[in-house]
């Protein structure tokens, strides 16, 4: 693997990856192999887990988010505002997990998600689904058609913090685009069009447009959609029953969710590969991994995300799987494997080395 060897050479070897052109990089056949042998036993999405973290952290988020509409006191209010952002970012991190489920792996899960955690934070299902998939495909990840991907360590400085600020707009357009753009789109198809092109994914990729639905997916979305449609035009209802102050509140909270996502977003990946199409091996190595004993990635890349890099190996394993998958692949390669090259130590080494990358390319 000479491509892989360049990278030995070089000291610190992570922090160097960028030297190596991804493209040029050969898959570790070994290392892809043994993490197939030794996860098929726990490939399998366990309801037992999946259902109480699921439903646990959006009651307990609500709950919290109450409690800061309603209580008088500024502290406390923080407080509650704190543990509704991270349980609430929880629950919808599992439209990651429906993203790869199989239809019959957890029967109901989908629905109920929608349910209590899609629709009430308008970001239903369907923005993730057939579209995140996308950002696994071989011959996509990094490259122009993948919905996901921005060259982010490789462009302007400023570029950074607009990617990060960006996401506090994201709640109330959501309401705009689910109150406003949905049920004029029935009545002028034309913004119908745009609207599903540009405005119905969890993208990243400017120049991503996504295409029709079909079939049964067809059918589902537009459920989805109707129901976001339904409860956005309530929240605006809202404003003349219960005052600004309880939407807005909200709406602060939904905005601290979104931009915590993101910053987990700009730190998923190391952002360096140049638009040419990669093996396998080198999208794990331009992923991020953040394993034990920091616990602090537990509450920004929860649901399985601190192990990013790996689940680019390993897209259909289920989350609570994850951890385990890391240390058996571990203990069979050793310490000197392509498997330790993505793993980090946390979220500021990988802010500071991805705005070095741009402030030295500039």
């Amino acid at each position: 693997m000479p491509a892989l060897q360049s990278i030995d050479a070089v000291p610190g070897a992570p922090e160097a990856l960028a030297r190596v052109q991804l493209s040029a990089i050969p898959d570790d056949k070994p290392m892809l192999r043994a993490a197939a042998e030794l996860t098929r036993d726990i490939a399998r999405a366990r309801p037992e887990i999946y259902w109480p973290d699921m439903i646990g952290s959006a009651l307990v988020g609500y709950a919290a988010l109450a409690g800061t509409i309603l209580v008088d006191n500024v502290w406390l209010a923080l407080a509650l505002g704190v543990l509704s952002v991270l349980t609430l970012y929880r629950a919808l991190l599992f439209i990651h997990e429906i993203s790869h489920m199989h239809r019959d792996a957890l029967p109901g899960f989908r629905t109920a998600w929608n349910a209590l955690v899609g629709v009430p934070m308008l970001t239903p299902s369907f923005m993730y689904e057939g579209v995140h998939p996308l950002h696994h495909a071989r011959t996509r990840y990094g490259t122009g058609e993948d919905p996901e991907y921005l060259p982010l360590a490789l462009m302007k400085p400023w570029s950074l913090p607009v990617f990060l600020l960006v996401a506090l707009l994201a709640p109330p357009a959501l309401v705009i685009r689910f109150a406003i753009l949905t049920p004029l789109g029935l009545l002028i198809p034309p913004l119908r069009t745009l609207t599903w092109e540009r405005f119905s994914s969890l993208a990243i990729n400017p120049a991503f447009r996504r295409r029709p639905a079909e079939g049964e997916m067809k059918r589902r979305f537009l459920i989805q959609e109707l129901a976001c449609s339904a409860w956005a035009i309530a929240l605006i209802g809202s404003i003349f029953a219960f005052g600004w102050r309880p939407l807005l509140i909200a709406l602060g909270v939904a905005s601290a969710v979104a931009v915590f996502n993101q910053l987990r977003t700009l730190v998923a990946h190391l952002w360096e590969n140049d638009g040419e199409a990669m093996t396998v091996t080198a999208q794990y190595l331009d992923s991020v991994n953040v394993p034990p004993p920091g616990i602090m990635a537990g509450l920004w890349a929860p649901v399985g995300l601190r192990y990013h890099a790996l689940h680019h190996m390993l897209p259909s394993l289920p989350y609570h799987s994850l951890g385990e998958a890391h240390r058996r692949i571990a203990a069979r390669l050793g310490s000197d494997s392509t498997l330790q090259r993505a793993d980090h130590k946390g979220m500021m080494p990988l802010v500071v080395r991805i705005a070095r990358s741009t402030m030295g390319r500039h």
